[in-house]
């Protein structure tokens, strides 16, 4: 298991080590382990913290938009996706007990437990350091996402957003077409999107589900590039 010394580093806290453990600690480590302790109280407390601290965020720097855009936009910002992808930039899946089941199936990148654990660490560093520097470890962590407004208008459901541009602009039907390779156990599945049977963004993921949302989110970024130079 690498040192949590460059996670604390890169997360920009410190967390004392028995409550950091916890915080690391998935159900499946705790089970194979005599019923241990797991991480799930934890992260039922780090979600309200974030839950407040992008709603607070949210609300003073945008006194335009009404409560469903903001809504919308806390809902991109907390969601699965986006915290799994803090978690990967931090190398955070590295640092995870996880139980030999959940290790062969490559648990560590699973966007679930991912952002699962980010949750359960800012409810570790509130413990530790008190709700300002947790808020703070927040602020820094979502900044990036918070400042991507418009990716953010549409990142609660990527493929609800890009059928609903497609059809605005009316260029046809959307389709997946996906391929997954890989043993059962570890599959990468990869997935093309294809709007009036031109192909546009491509998307990864260890689901189905996961690479067409990517897919989505590319061909969506994609379209509102194009969207702008031709303006």
């Amino acid at each position: 298991m690498p040192s949590t010394e460059e996670l604390l580093e890169r997360l920009g806290v410190d967390i004392d080590a028995g409550t950091l453990r916890l915080a690391l600690t998935h159900r499946s480590y705790a089970y194979e382990h005599g019923g241990l302790p797991t991480n799930e109280r934890l992260e039922f407390l780090g979600d309200s913290i974030l839950g407040f601290s992008v709603t607070d965020a949210l609300y003073r720097d945008n006194p335009e938009l009404p409560e469903g855009d903001l809504a919308k936009r806390r809902s991109a910002v907390v969601s699965t996706r986006a915290l799994a992808g803090i978690a990967r930039e931090l190398g955070i899946g590295q640092h995870i007990l996880l139980g030999q089941g959940e290790k062969l199936t490559n648990g560590a990148d699973k966007s679930s437990i991912l952002a699962d654990t980010v949750e359960a660490l800012i409810g570790a560093t509130y413990l530790t350091n008190g709700i300002e520097v947790a808020r703070q470890m927040v602020m820094r962590l979502i900044s990036p996402l918070l400042a991507d407004a418009e990716a953010l208008g549409a990142g609660t459901d990527w493929k609800t957003s890009i059928q609903e541009l497609a059809a605005a602009r009316k260029m046809g039907g959307v389709e997946y077409l996906v391929q997954g390779s890989g043993p059962d156990h570890a599959r990468t599945f990869v997935a093309t999107l294809h709007i009036g049977g031109t192909a546009y963004g491509q998307g990864t993921g260890h689901s189905k589900k996961e690479a067409e949302q990517e897919a989505a989110a590319v061909s969506w970024r994609q379209l509102r590039a194009a969207e702008t130079a031709d303006a």
